[in-house]
């Protein structure tokens, strides 16, 4: 028991490296996570040991631990890939050039999307809203709003709910609602039909 509690009081204590980037005030960076060049939204937070660049992230995502999203490109057009040959700091210390790369194309992660462990998301992917991703898996294609999609590479499995429901939840845009409104609604989040009829009384 003692070397367990020992376990997570080290885990805790790496702290976490966060640069040039946005967390809002009731959103959460774990330890052992970089988050760099990227923005979070209200209550969304992302694990342990996550790689985080160059990324947008919407209200109400949870992001699980070892998750790799965005992040450079090595240029595969050139005669090499190699960093020694393009400008900026590195890995290595030589450089016989400094050659301009393209410029790293901005990650969507949009609203009340769940990414299960150990998932990797290329540069540029656009996840949807209400999106699912399963462990595991690597994207590299934008994903549909309210959709789930798991494999290597990550492909279809089903949608979270019919056509209908989730055209009426993106226009609704509860993640958007006062924390008051929400709490009037939070007991209908079970049921989504019955969670629409409601949202759209309260005003």
């Amino acid at each position: 028991m003692i070397k367990y509690i020992w376990a997570k009081i080290l885990k805790k204590i790496r702290g976490s490296a966060i640069r040039n980037s946005s967390i809002h005030k009731t959103s959460k960076i774990e330890p052992g996570s970089q988050f760099i060049n990227s923005k979070m939204g209200k209550h969304s937070f992302c694990g342990y040991d996550c790689d985080i660049s160059n990324t947008e992230i919407g209200s109400f995502c949870s992001i699980a631990n070892n998750v790799i999203i965005g992040g450079g490109m090595h240029p595969v057009d050139w005669v090499g890939t190699s960093p020694a040959f393009y400008e900026g700091r590195d890995s290595i210390k030589a450089k016989f050039s400094n050659h301009k790369r393209k410029n790293v194309k901005k990650t969507i992660i949009q609203h009340d999307v769940w990414i299960g462990q150990s998932v990797i998301i290329k540069q540029g992917v656009i996840i949807g809203t209400g999106a699912v991703i399963g462990m595991g898996s690597i994207v590299t294609k934008d994903v549909p709003p309210y959709s789930i999609y798991a494999g290597n590479p990550a492909k279809f499995i089903k949608q979270r709910f019919d056509s209908d429901i989730s055209e009426k939840l993106l226009k609704i845009e509860w993640w958007n609602f006062h924390e008051k409104k929400l709490l009037e609604l939070t007991r209908y989040f079970k049921d989504p039909v019955k969670f629409i009829k409601e949202a759209n009384k309260v005003v």
